[in-house]
């Protein structure tokens, strides 16, 4: 499941790598569309076809291509010189060993001129030598300027940056959108690769279904028929096989995991990363979660907050597995509270059945019947959720069980399944531009719903008594701030857990409503981000 060409002879490597240094204007790792335009058109082919190069080499949607993106697009461009349709997959039957680098005219040239420039900028540098640091390090820092230049903005993900640091970040802080809704977010937080979490009961095979897409185990997994997984486990990729402990990765400033210190050291200690190196890790990363057990002794036993740890990595996930057997198809107190806390990504939701073949095609068809139902108890959607049926393990499917024809529909709903995962890194970016939204409109939701509360204290007396009856009807408060702002019912916060949030704070010392904050969010959604899609499209459209 590479999703970048990655057979490329090791001379051809560095033949491209030459010719990535001179397509890349900026040095700074990206071929942006402006830079395609006059490096790709020394190929000669017609514009129709360098689209077509360009939307199968940028399938993430980053707009930029990088030096795996770039060797797959040059590999097309041989293919279509020698006469190739260029289609999705292309190079997947192509012969990659034995094809030549394209033909590209007056590259020649541009290569001396950019051997030239690298001699004399070796020689300045031992002149002087300067340390120099990334944009988005010093984006993030503390001492960062307040406008970030248009120019460095050399894709999607840095565009959400800038407008993350310049307009949204001030209204959450002013507000104190991260205490009461999600921490403020890191540089780390938009390059993260696209993250899949499994939840599910003990035993329903979690740990498997890791183990089957990976084709091997990873460091910390333990699988048995009794509740294994303890723990909060983050599958991800690295240079040798190794486990770290959660206190360690939370503080990793190149992690995303940074808003998990909120939940205290008693989940830290229950929360681990398993790095190990795989070509599938490189694309996404998996979070491995402990079963859900049913009874009111379990859920009272855990030393942490395991509901909103889940609803954090709800938000943070591009795909969330539930996973049922058949054997275990009722929904318990706690597994009801966790589909619960996964309000508002219901379309990163995907019901997975594994372990079909342990009944037969009759059965089957009952246990499909059954789930939907104990599913629509708890989902209350009335579109009918999709439910992967199979055995998702490496073992080949009981046949003896299932029959011919389960083992086929098995076969079909793997693949149907496989598909989904292999478009996540497709749809990464398109996720983190959805994602950004619906951040801003929640704190825009945020600062009205504050400032709201702000302005009905009193000036001088019985400011104590206004909070309490404030709080103890929040919910007509909300009403109130969602008729004078013509704001949408479902868009706003939960009113159990604003309330518990809200008692620790002084309302009389939040903000008054900023108009101008707010003013700038809009004109982000509406101005802004339109115009960083149309500057990172396709540029031969």
């Amino acid at each position: 499941m590479n999703l970048v060409s990655s057979s490329c002879p090791r001379e051809q490597q560095k033949i491209y790598e030459q010719w990535f240094t001179v397509a890349d204007k900026d040095g700074d790792g990206r071929i942006t569309g402006n830079d395609a335009l006059k490096f790709f058109a020394m190929s000669k082919l017609s514009r129709a076809e360098l689209k077509k190069v360009w939307a199968i080499s940028d399938s993430k949607r980053q707009g930029f291509l990088g030096l795996q993106e770039f060797i797959s697009a040059m590999q097309l461009v041989a293919l279509a010189q020698e006469g190739n349709e260029i289609t999705q997959d292309l190079l997947d039957h192509a012969d990659l060993e034995n094809l030549k680098p394209p033909e590209m005219e007056g590259l020649d040239i541009r290569l001396a001129v950019c051997q030239l420039f690298s001699l004399y900028l070796k020689y300045l540098c031992m002149i002087k030598p300067q340390l120099q640091t990334t944009l988005s390090a010093r984006w993030f820092s503390s001492k960062s300027p307040k406008k970030i230049p248009l120019k460095s903005v050399t894709s999607i993900t840095d565009g959400l940056k800038r407008l993350y640091i310049e307009k949204l970040k001030p209204l959450e802080v002013s507000y104190k959108f991260d205490d009461f809704v999600s921490p403020c977010l890191t540089s780390s937080d938009f390059d993260a690769k696209p993250m899949v979490m499994l939840l599910g009961q003990y035993s329903t095979g979690k740990t498997t279904f890791i183990k089957h897409l990976l084709k091997s185990s990873y460091p910390g997994a333990h699988i048995g028929p009794e509740p294994t997984t303890d723990r909060f486990v983050v599958i991800t990729s690295g240079p040798d096989e190794r486990s770290i402990p959660g206190n360690t990765i939370a503080v990793q400033a190149d992690m995303p995991y940074n808003g998990l210190t909120a939940f205290g050291t008693a989940f830290l200690s229950k929360f681990e990363c398993s790095q190990m190196p795989h070509p599938l890790l490189e694309h996404i990363t998996f979070v491995d979660t402990p079963g859900v057990l049913s009874g009111e002794k379990q859920r009272t036993q855990r030393s942490y907050d395991f509901t909103g740890v889940t609803s954090w990595f709800a938000a943070k996930c591009d795909l969330i597995l539930l996973l049922f057997d058949p054997y275990k198809l009722d929904i318990s107190d706690e597994f009801k509270r966790v589909i619960g806390s996964l309000g508002g990504h219901d379309d990163k939701i995907r019901v997975v059945l594994n372990k079909a073949d342990q009944v037969d095609t009759q059965q089957l068809m009952r246990v499909y019947g059954a789930l939907l139902w104990s599913l629509g108890k708890v989902l209350n959607t009335p579109e009918v959720m999709r439910v992967y049926i199979g055995s998702f393990n490496d073992m080949p499917v009981n046949e003896a069980v299932s029959g011919p024809m389960g083992k086929e529909l098995f076969e079909v709903e793997q693949e149907d399944l496989l598909c989904d995962l292999k478009d996540i890194p497709k749809k990464a970016c398109d996720r983190r531009i959805n994602e950004f939204v619906k951040r801003a409109r929640a704190a825009k939701i945020h600062a009205y719903i504050v400032s709201h509360l702000k302005k009905e204290m009193p000036a001088l007396i019985g400011k104590a008594k206004t909070q309490q009856r404030l709080i103890a009807n929040l919910e007509d408060e909300f009403g109130k701030v969602q008729k004078e702002f013509h704001l949408p019912a479902g868009d706003f916060p939960n009113v159990e857990h604003f309330k518990e949030v809200l008692s620790g704070y002084n309302i009389d010392k939040f903000e008054k409503l900023k108009h101008k904050l707010v003013q700038a969010v809009d004109e982000m959604l509406s101005i802004d981000i339109p115009e960083l899609l149309k500057k990172f499209r396709n540029p031969y459209e």
